[in-house]
């Protein structure tokens, strides 16, 4: 299997990337409709016979009811991150949308004009560079990672990293289809609606951040999950794998882990937290157990968990766990915190970074 390994912040790049990346703040919004998972098994048109939440452990997520869509959960998203990093949306050079639906007006998939440049206009960007990324779940971490790059080289001194994920309709799809436990439609039934945004900024030689990059793609194994229209259907149905991924993401994330540890001169025990992709909560605390004791080390604190209250919100995910941890003071600053990435395609990403006291006081936070 071939496998291509980048490494955003490796040695031999420093001296071409004189400067360092902060997040000078995140952002997100909720539709206000919360679909529990009891709801959601007791509308399937079969008898499925499949507790879901003892599987998954998601008692609820947020949905839009028609009243939101991918533009408007990612432009409220935006300016929530922009109110708490105080900035405005005139000083945003670049805006990179990065989610996988693009739906405006219900269930209207728009590829041009771009989703970037409308949550641009509706922020008040009007002279940003714009542009869509799109990298399944791990989407936003990617615009990351790559405005991360353009920062760190000085081509731009800040930028914003956006999603908006209105994508239950698979879920209300797969309610129609799925007959048991081992339907490939079943994972659909775990999604929830989401918008995110981070601003990433230059640092200054106090602030926090990004401290290393790493993505790589695995192509071998990119059908275990696909989303397309098909049928009657309205937006996409969706069909996974789930325990393929499940395997390969365990039996490749450790080797991506290692490099990116080994370029930030770090051991697993240094990483105070950890924010994984949301896809269940029984696969996040097997999947965090296997990887500690490969590498018989283990974080200080377990890995985050909000897809108990919010489901997969696909691209949106870290974003959604990192705004609940900061509210909730949790974090602190200088704190290591991993976002690990695992998505379609098969892309996994780690993105570590180091908040600082001016991000974690935004919210609420006495330091």
């Amino acid at each position: 299997m071939t496998k291509q390994w980048l490494v955003m912040e490796s040695e031999r790049n420093q001296a071409r990337s004189p400067y360092r990346t902060r997040i000078a703040g995140i952002g997100r919004h909720l539709p206000p409709t919360r679909l529990t998972t009891a709801d959601l098994m007791a509308s399937t048109a079969h008898t499925t016979h499949v507790d879901l939440e003892r599987l998954t452990g998601i008692h609820e997520r947020r949905v839009s009811v028609g009243d939101e869509d991918s533009l408007s959960l990612a432009t409220a998203a935006a300016l929530d991150c922009l109110r708490h990093a105080g900035r405005a949306g005139a000083d945003v050079e670049v805006v990179i949308n990065c989610s996988i639906t693009k739906f405006r007006g219900g269930l209207t998939h728009w590829l041009e004009p771009t989703t970037s440049i409308a949550i641009a206009e509706a922020i008040g960007a009007h002279g940003a560079m714009t542009f869509d990324v799109s990298n399944a779940c791990a989407g936003m971490l990617t615009g990351v990672s790559i405005l991360n790059n353009w920062i760190r080289q000085g081509v731009v001194k800040n930028g914003l990293v956006v999603s908006g994920e209105y994508i239950s309709q698979v879920s209300r799809n797969a309610a129609k289809h799925v007959h048991t436990i081992l339907s490939k439609e079943l994972a659909s039934l775990t999604v929830g609606d989401a918008g995110a945004a981070m601003l990433l900024e230059r640092a200054t030689p106090d602030s926090g951040s990004i401290t290393v990059a790493g993505f790589t793609t695995i192509a071998d194994h990119s059908r275990l999950c696909l989303a397309y229209p098909t049928g009657d259907d309205p937006g996409a149905r969706m069909f996974t794998d789930s325990r393929g991924i499940h395997k390969v993401a365990i039996a490749d994330t450790p080797i991506l882990l290692e490099e990116v540890l080994e370029t930030a001169g770090l051991a697993l025990h240094d990483i105070d937290h950890v924010v994984t992709h949301q896809t269940s909560a029984r696969a996040i605390r097997k999947g965090m157990a296997e990887l500690t004791a490969k590498f018989g080390d283990a974080p200080v604190h377990d890995a985050v968990i909000t897809v108990d209250r919010y489901g997969n919100t696909a691209s949106t995910t870290h974003t959604v766990a990192l705004v609940e941890e900061f509210e909730a003071h949790r974090i602190q600053p200088g704190e290591t915190v991993a976002l690990v990435a695992l998505a379609s395609g098969l892309e996994i990403g780690v993105v570590l970074f180091n908040p600082d006291k001016e991000l974690l006081d935004s919210y609420g936070n006495d330091h």
